[in-house]
């Protein structure tokens, strides 16, 4: 669609301004893993400082020559700019410099393309993408900007802009009709599970701050893990039983970013629903990064975008295995609740810690109960597994089922009153050992 260099994209240039006028702003080493994320090879880091970004070209003409000619000498394929552009600034410089620009939230958007995986998320970075390049199309026919009157001239560009534009507008709407069934698909799986008491625990945090890797750890499962900004996209769900037979749903999610671009915030709304109901967060923080006070800060500043900041949180420092004389370890706060842990999900170690604390804050309230259900009444025992309560399940030598469900107090009250069938067991040991299986 665009008329841009045809070359590969390989080879990149980095450009990043400190404005005076701005308190917070990008950091240039995320930048560049940012950019080695998106697959190019940094072949130079152009920097300066101005007060205000220059209204045309975001940079001055000096700097603008600085670039244009660090391009030439290395033959760049692409400038990256660790700021937002506006969509003239970016026209402007791919103009002056002959070569392709993109700004942070293309950089982001493209990992986010390369990255998606599942039908769901490679809709919303799609439309992440569209609502990006809505506001760019004029890029793409600069070509017949010439074309100003005359007869036999008029019109053909802006009628072919218009024909895009509306396009993209169907395509736009077309995929917010299909995330809306994705979210209301979610919606009937997070009604299931509050049926079935199921709480859900979801894990946030800075992007690769190790969350993928707390996630399989403790789901045994083999979720994709790399070293490297934006790993997981997808989020996945899955059923956990802690060591006191504890049952939970464990939520890996989208890492955050500084400065996220607002176009993904939204794109990726069904996603994030899942970290906004959850019961508690689990804040994954890298304890080896430097600024890891500031990652936590940022993370909260899109919790509370997304409609996340009132969830309770437990913060986790994980990586401890790079810091010197480290050792997995608690904090808690002056009630005795925990409010940190420090561990390694590589190593495992301090895993045991996670697992004490999360069964501690989910059995408040609840209680796991031996009932006994007569074989006569397999409806009941089927709707006892269909509420998802059930957490083993033995036999009487006459076959009676005998169940172990985990349950909150008042619930365990009013399925007895509503249940008379159903017979409480104090202890399994009125049983003999041969009784059951």
């Amino acid at each position: 669609m665009f008329d841009r260099p045809q070359k590969n994209g390989e080879c990149a240039i980095l450009v990043h301004l400190t404005l005076t006028c701005k308190t917070h702003q990008a950091d240039l080493a995320e930048f560049s893993e940012l950019a080695h994320s998106a697959g190019v090879v940094t072949v130079a880091k152009i920097t300066g400082t101005r007060h205000t970004p220059e209204p045309g070209t975001f940079v001055g003409s000096g700097k603008l020559q600085e670039i244009a000619d660090m391009v030439a000498l290395k033959k760049a394929d692409v400038v990256l700019v660790n700021h937002e552009l506006t969509p003239s600034q970016e026209r402007n410089l791919e103009r002056a410099l002959q070569c392709r620009v993109l700004d942070r939230t293309g950089v982001i958007l493209d990992i986010f393309a390369q990255r998606a995986r599942s039908f769901e998320g490679k809709l919303q970075v799609e439309l992440a993408q569209l609502q990006y390049l809505s506001t760019r199309l004029v890029r793409g026919w600069t070509h017949l900007e010439r074309q100003r009157g005359g007869i036999g001239l008029r019109g053909p560009g802006e009628t072919q802009l218009e024909t895009d534009r509306r396009l993209l507008a169907e395509r736009i709407k077309y995929i917010y009709k299909r995330l809306e069934k994705v979210s209301q698909q979610r919606e009937l799986s997070r009604k299931a599970r509050r049926k079935a008491e199921l709480p859900v625990i979801s894990l946030v945090g800075y992007t690769n701050a190790g969350k993928s890797t707390l996630f399989n750890h403790m789901t045994h499962s083999n979720l994709y893990v790399a070293d490297q900004l934006f790993a997981t996209l997808d989020a996945t769900l899955r059923r956990v039983q802690l060591p006191d037979k504890t049952p939970l749903i464990l939520a890996d999610t989208v890492g955050f970013i500084q400065q996220l671009p607002h176009t993904l915030v939204a794109a990726f709304h069904a996603t994030l629903e899942e970290t906004c109901q959850a019961i508690l967060l689990l804040h994954v923080v890298d304890a080896s990064d430097e600024h890891r006070q500031e990652r936590v800060t940022q993370v909260n500043q899109v919790l509370e975008e997304i409609g996340a900041k009132e969830v309770p949180q437990l913060i986790v420092y994980n990586k401890i295995d790079q810091l010197p004389d480290s050792e997995a370890r608690e904090e808690r706060d002056q009630t005795g609740q925990v409010t940190k842990i420090w561990l390694s999900a590589l190593t495992g170690e301090g895993i045991d810690l996670l697992q004490a604390a999360l069964s501690h804050y989910l059995n408040q309230n609840r209680v796991h109960q031996w009932v006994r259900v007569p074989v006569e009444h397999g409806e009941l025992r089927a709707r006892l597994f269909a509420s998802g309560i059930v957490i083993e399940e033995r036999y009487a030598e006459n076959g009676d089922s005998l169940l172990d469900i985990y349950i909150a107090d008042q619930k365990l009250t009013q399925l007895f009153a509503s249940e008379p069938q159903l017979q409480s067991i104090n202890s399994l040991a009125e049983f003999s050992p041969n009784s059951y299986n």
